[in-house]
């Protein structure tokens, strides 16, 4: 989690919203980002995405099974789709998102019968520092 930490405050320098995410196999990094979706100009560009995208080239392969996703905030349903798409292992996030979060907030997009893939899911891992990373964020876009 300490290198998805890195990635979101990457990420919040940048201006983009601070989140990061990082995809492990066999305990070495295959993937790696944070938000991008104001610099990329693409909605999209969400860090779990551009992590799934960059260890399935790295890997080059379209499944990620065997491999785990550490992220910062709790995915929401776009992100959890592709989660389940890339038949990731196992989900490890730090803070939750009662607001756009739908693993354990929201839909629970992993509890629906149309879930192709549910990953072992493993929350609030880290959530002090990825929420004081969000909070600190919003805080001076508002201030």
């Amino acid at each position: 989690m300490e290198l998805a930490i890195r990635e979101a405050v990457a990420a919040g320098e940048r201006g983009e919203v601070p989140v990061g995410a990082v995809v492990v196999r066999d305990a070495a990094v295959v993937g790696s980002a944070g938000n991008r979706t104001r610099e990329f100009n693409d909605p999209t560009a969400h860090a779990e995405l551009l992590a799934i995208r960059e260890a399935c080239g790295n890997l080059e392969q379209e499944r990620l099974e065997g491999c785990d996703l550490y992220v910062t905030l709790e995915p929401c349903t776009m992100c959890a789709a592709a989660i389940s798409f890339a038949r990731i292992r196992r989900l490890y996030f730090a803070a939750e998102d009662a607001k756009g979060g739908a693993v354990i907030s929201g839909v629970r997009f992993f509890s629906s019968p149309t879930c192709h893939h549910a990953p072992d899911i493993y929350p609030h891992i880290g959530d002090g520092e990825a929420s004081r990373l969000l909070r600190s964020f919003f805080a001076a876009r508002r201030g």
